[in-house]
């Protein structure tokens, strides 16, 4: 082999030797540069993270509707432990078993917790795949000092941060609750929480200090410390009084009328800010592990219905502000039953009026009458006024879990569909679109949209959260038309035996099939009732529901009660006088 042969070798040799070179460097480097310096900086470096605080909710008085509070983690070092596991878990048991209160007519059978619970922590302690277990979450100081007094060795405590519902299971589905996430992190679910999670978390803190090889701290070591900055606290537009009254109204009328599930909303219907939401059946979101996910969904902005006679105002009020019709127009179809295609639409009572007006159809809640409005405005200005309602897009409120059903689109709409509509069938809302939506006419015309939270306070200083003003949706000619008619509606329609005494209110009654399977179920309704008062400078605007009640399935006779019961009792709180 010639020199300039063996040359040219060897430099090929080189430069594979050094291209390899390149190649590993790059590979330490570059490729698992970061995870080698993790683990050089822990051979040296102690770190831990610093949990921020999560911001406290408040109701519009200043009053805590949900706090953080130290807690504890129980914890067992299993080859630690002296006693024998059956020892130590009817030692604990007492200490960490969960009594609840009794129910009414029910007893609890605490002999029988402890003994599940001592069962649940001998288990635990006799786990052979683990030196490390956790017995009992969310413990309270005063039951870890009682615990520590037991000196058991080899039982230790890890503070952590629990949530506390000032007022128990009212208003939670507004607030919703707090679990961990797939990463054990604390994280907010539906609700307050779930929603404004991010705001109320806050930013984690880390502390790094030097150590030694043996893992001891360098007394002067370097150091870095970054502190944690706690949630922001909310200051909701939430009125307590109200809240509480509504929760306690509902949960009696449930069980008077005999309904499976029950919504009210109160709203300031020139705000749009929630002043009380109460759903049943609902949870306790302290301990919410042990009730199923359904009950998790706030049926107030989640659930969808076919609002029936309720949603009347609206088309009407969508007929008033385009010009087709006026509160004296005549009615010349209302004497009979009427055929759409190869339907009849009839009367809730099988009544009919001749030469009925506008006010009359609204009055006698006319489902023909309103066939007949609805047929004057035509489907494509149906459709472009209820969408500017709200109906078909999310209200925009500050909860988690808000849902919204589709209306029909623009130009897909039969003969059937207009007439259907008009009287609130064949179309779905969420109790929030239809709170809305009445709010729209209370407010003069104008759309508002619905806000739970009012202010931010960080550090002692708080920022307004502005009302959100939408457009003008009807003028206040077509809303004041439309509210004169309201009133009559309340006191003279299918429930006036019940409407306070003395007070301007506008309301509507509604009661609705539900649908099952393809076909309406005949026995089952969804019975409401919507309204605002004082009729003329509106303070607070209602929205009530009860499902499938037994006892009637009128809302004249369930709904409505309720509605005006609750009323009365609130009208004092607003200021609201008789006339």
């Amino acid at each position: 082999m010639s020199i300039e042969t063996r040359t040219r070798v060897l430099g090929v040799l080189f430069l594979a030797f050094a291209l390899a070179l390149l190649a590993r460097l790059f590979y330490w480097q570059v490729r698992e540069g970061a995870a080698l310096a993790a683990e050089g900086s822990s051979q040296h470096l102690l770190g831990a993270q610093v949990s921020a605080p999560r911001g406290n909710i408040y109701a519009s008085d200043g009053s805590l509707l949900v706090a953080s509070i130290q807690s504890w983690t129980v914890y067992a070092a299993l080859p630690e432990l002296t006693l024998d596991p059956k020892s130590v878990a009817n030692t604990l048991a007492p200490y960490l078993v969960n009594i609840p209160e009794p129910k009414e007519d029910e007893e609890v059978d605490e002999q029988r917790l402890l003994l599940n619970e001592a069962n649940r922590l001998e288990a635990l302690l006799t786990r052979g795949d683990v030196v490390w277990v956790p017995l009992g979450r969310d413990v309270s100081t005063e039951t870890k000092e009682q615990i520590e007094n037991l000196e058991i060795e080899g039982v230790g405590f890890e503070a952590t941060e629990s949530r506390e519902y000032a007022e128990a299971s009212a208003a939670a589905h507004l607030l919703g609750f707090v679990g961990k996430n797939d990463n054990g992190a604390d994280t907010g679910y539906f609700g307050i929480e779930g929603f404004y999670d991010l705001t109320l978390s806050g930013k984690p803190g880390f502390i790094k200090r030097e150590k030694d090889a043996t893992g001891v701290p360098l007394l002067f070591g370097a150091e870095k410390d970054i502190s944690a900055f706690p949630g922001v606290d909310l200051i909701t537009n939430l009125d307590k009084t109200v809240q509480v009254k509504i929760e306690k109204a509902l949960g009696e009328a449930l069980e008077r009328y005999g309904a499976q599930a029950g919504t009210v909303i109160v709203m300031n219907p020139k705000t749009g800010g929630i002043l009380g939401m109460a759903s049943s059946p609902g949870y306790d979101p302290r301990e919410y592990y042990d009730y199923g996910d359904a009950l998790f969904r706030n049926p107030s902005i989640s659930d969808s219905f076919e609002p029936g006679s309720i949603f009347k105002p609206i088309v009407m009020a969508s007929a008033l502000d385009a010009g087709v019709v006026e509160p004296n127009t005549i009615c010349d179809s209302c004497h009979e039953p009427l055929k759409v295609d190869k339907y009849f639409i009839k009367t809730w009572n099988n009544e009919y009026t001749s030469d009925a007006t506008m006010v009359d159809v609204i009055k006698n809640s006319d489902n023909v009458g309103m066939a007949f409005v609805g047929a004057r405005l035509g489907a494509d200005r149906m459709y472009d006024y209820i969408t500017s309602f709200g109906f078909g897009k999310l209200t925009g409120i500050d909860l988690q879990g808000e849902a919204s059903p589709k209306v029909r689109e623009r130009g897909g709409w039969n003969v059937v569909d207009l007439a259907t509509t008009s009287f609130g069938q064949g179309i779905a809302a969420t109790p929030i679109q239809m709170v809305k939506a009445i709010a729209t006419i209370a407010n003069d015309g104008v759309s508002v949209a619905p806000q739970v939270v009012d202010k931010v306070a960080v550090g002692g200083v708080e920022d307004d959260i502005k009302p959100v003003l939408g457009d003008r949706v009807i003028s206040k000619v077509a809303a004041d038309q439309i509210t004169d008619m309201m009133v009559t509606a309340v006191k003279d329609g299918e429930a006036k035996w019940a409407v306070p005494k003395g007070f301007s209110i506008a309301g509507k009654t509604g009661t609705a099939q539900i649908p099952v399977e393809g076909h309406y179920d005949e026995d089952k309704t969804i019975a409401s009732f919507v309204g605002f008062a004082p009729a003329d400078d509106p303070k607070m605007v209602m929205l009530v529901t009860l499902r499938e009640p037994e006892s009637s399935p009128w809302a004249s006779e369930t709904a409505a009660p309720l509605w005006f019961s609750i009323a009365l009792d609130l009208f004092p709180h607003f200021g609201i006088r008789p006339e």
